[in-house]
């Protein structure tokens, strides 16, 4: 078989088998939003029906406006963007001065900072609901937050370590040269180098904040004050499972995630190659 023809097989047969996977994982994604959009009494007569018959707003607009869906995702927001904003903040500094001022002993450091992912969540989720309680942070989006920020920050210096390795020495010593302070060269010289790989952190860390289930749980027990996983998952407390109902406010959730996921792959690329060519 001639050398071209082989190739072309090999690389035709690749593509099939991504493209396959592709669409068995995306299948479920559309399901699901097609399903929210069927009609009441279509999705319980016939489940496996793929396109719906009418395409109706019905149960977004229930979910919206009836069960004050609204106010979790306003919830979630703030929470999600309270953590990334204040994890991005600590972690980059922390990640900068592992890199520049302590890079033998910070390459220890920030191991020792990823282990704590070692620990299986529920394993944590009565020594944080007993300092909660004691410090009076249950049932607050505060407590919540701290919560998150705790496993939020190690990761995110992890992560950050290796954007901030990539800057080069000698920029940072012609920034000296030229008068800046270390402040000024952290700002205005080394974050905008790093803010691809800052951004991708940022997404990742919201993303983690936004769907995390257990700790909102566990702490948060005022419906006013419940993000939407906490309140998707009471959408499914009642003897009567209104399947549209969970469908549009399962799209509601779901769909942050996908945009964020899809940008994060771009921005991660794009921070390791300007790193590299810096």
């Amino acid at each position: 078989m001639d050398g071209k023809l082989k190739e072309r097989l090999m690389d035709f047969g690749a593509y099939l088998v991504l493209t396959l996977a592709t669409i068995i994982s995306v299948f479920p994604l559309l399901w699901m939003i097609l399903s929210s959009f069927k009609g009441r009494g279509e999705l319980s007569a016939n489940p496996t029906r793929f396109i719906p018959q009418f395409f109706t707003w019905e149960y977004y607009e229930h979910v919206l406006f009836e069960l004050n869906f609204l106010e979790n995702i306003k919830n979630s927001l703030v929470i999600s963007l309270s953590t990334t904003l204040i994890a991005i903040v600590i972690s980059s500094m922390a990640a900068y001065g592992i890199v520049r001022f302590f890079p033998k002993l910070g390459a220890i450091m920030s191991k020792v900072l990823v282990t704590t992912y070692i620990f299986p969540p529920i394993l944590l989720a009565i020594p944080y609901s007993v300092v909660m309680a004691r410090v009076g942070l249950t049932n607050s989006q505060i407590g919540l937050i701290i919560i998150y920020l705790s496993f939020s920050i190690p990761y995110a210096v992890w992560l950050l370590v290796g954007f901030f390795q990539t800057v080069p020495i000698g920029i940072e010593e012609a920034a000296k040269i030229d008068g800046a302070n270390k402040y000024v060269t952290f700002t205005k010289v080394v974050l905008p180098i790093v803010a691809p790989g800052i951004v991708a952190t940022a997404i990742y860390t919201f993303i983690n904040a936004w769907n995390e289930f257990l700790y909102a749980l566990i702490l948060i027990n005022s419906t006013e004050k419940m993000p939407v996983s906490v309140a998707l998952r009471r959408l499914s407390g009642s003897e009567i499972l209104d399947w549209g109902d969970i469908m549009a406010a399962s799209v509601i959730v779901v769909i942050p995630s996908v945009i964020f996921f899809t940008f994060i792959q771009r921005k991660i690329a794009g921070g390791l190659s300007e790193g590299s060519v810096k």
